[in-house]
């Protein structure tokens, strides 16, 4: 009996969820469009992302166990900080949180190195992503945060693009849409 692929499912969620995200740290969209953000994280970005991560445990993928299970939970602890927990937390903790989990992404990324060429850029786009949001908020530096959304929105379109790769080329029996060797 065939094993489904949750992967595509883990990459959607996280490639819609950080899109609209993104779009209000470019600056494209006003913080008042959180709510649609947090709504998304929640069910999307966190919840199909963690039963992705879950599903992952049958194909013996420790990478896609962690990566989904990992950023699922990232998801829904940003809905919790801001709805619950944000007031009064110094801005520059918020840096932190953001920096660990660059830090983070940073050892996925090392380990995308024995993965396909669109896994690694995705994994390098989001550790970028991490860094340039944390310093901005640091460095007061709205650019940094407006280049973090930027990088976040390539970030996005990366994982659709793999996420939709990965749903085409199953369906259709054959490589429509190239992923790329592995990065090393």
């Amino acid at each position: 009996m065939p094993v489904t692929n949750p992967a595509p499912l883990g990459l959607f969620g996280f490639a819609t969820t950080t899109w609209l995200l993104s779009m209000i740290n470019a600056g494209l969209f006003p913080g008042t469009s959180v709510p649609m953000v947090l709504a998304m994280a929640i069910a999307f970005g966190g919840t199909a992302q963690f039963a992705a991560g879950l599903m992952e445990v049958r194909n013996g993928n420790t990478f896609g166990f962690v990566a989904f299970c990992s950023y699922g939970a990232f998801w829904w602890s940003f809905a919790l900080f801001v709805e619950l927990f944000a007031k009064g937390v110094p801005g520059d903790f918020v840096g932190w949180y953001l920096f660990v989990w660059g830090v983070f992404t940073f050892a996925m990324w090392i380990a995308s190195f024995a993965l396909n060429r669109a896994v690694f850029l995705i994994f390098l786009a989001l550790w970028i992503t991490f860094v340039l949001l944390a310093f901005g908020i640091w460095l007061g530096a709205p650019a940094l945060t407006h280049a973090g959304g930027y990088t976040g929105l390539l970030t996005a379109l990366f994982a659709a693009y793999l996420a939709a790769a990965d749903v085409i080329n199953a369906t259709h029996g054959r490589t429509i849409l190239p992923v790329g060797a592995k990065a090393a």
